[in-house]
């Protein structure tokens, strides 16, 4: 087995390690919904990288609500709160997606980090233009990573969850959105 370098980032305060697949060993439940089992089997592969990078922004975000401080912390906090709400929506239907699909959903902390293409930022809490900042790049990432995904549903002929990743992708592009418009600079 290959060892897994990681590293710290100056700049970001982000630990970097290699992207590892998820590979969906245990047997996928019989559902009769016209994709077949071994594209099933990769969908499902799919999204447990997919639930895994949503749980860690989900916890990121919620990091940011518990530490965030400054002038604009009330702000600050009902936002990022409204933002992890939504995560944690979107958490729970990915899982659902995968059990649709016939497979187990991940529920374990190790097993989102070790899936994880979000890698978790270290302590001590940045100032709250850094944690912005922080959560914006890390919805492009995942918006990036959805455009990917439902190219990869339609060659696995699986067009529900090629929508579902889509409309994932919309919200995506909505709260990246939100951040963004918090980060700019006053027009003058």
């Amino acid at each position: 087995m290959k060892s897994e370098s990681v590293t710290r980032t100056a700049s970001s305060g982000r630990t970097t390690s290699p992207p590892n697949p998820v590979t969906v060993a245990s047997p996928l439940e019989a559902v009769a919904i016209g994709v077949a089992e071994s594209h099933r089997r990769a969908v499902v592969g799919i999204l447990h990288r997919l639930l895994a990078d949503e749980y860690v922004l989900y916890t990121e975000t919620r990091g940011c609500h518990w530490n965030v401080t400054g002038p604009t912390f009330h702000d600050l906090h009902k936002f990022f709160e409204a933002q992890y709400e939504e995560l944690n929506t979107i958490v729970d239907d990915v899982a659902e997606r995968i059990r649709a699909l016939g497979g187990w959903s991940t529920a374990t902390l190790a097993e989102f980090a070790k899936a994880s293409r979000i890698t978790e930022r270290l302590l001590p809490a940045p100032r709250s233009e850094q944690m912005l900042r922080n959560l914006l790049a890390d919805h492009e990432q995942v918006i990036r990573q959805l455009r990917q995904d439902a190219e990869a549903c339609v060659e696995h002929e699986d067009m529900g969850t090629n929508d579902f990743l889509i409309g994932l992708m919309e919200q995506h592009e909505k709260m990246a959105w939100m951040l963004r418009a918090s980060t700019a600079e006053p027009p003058r």
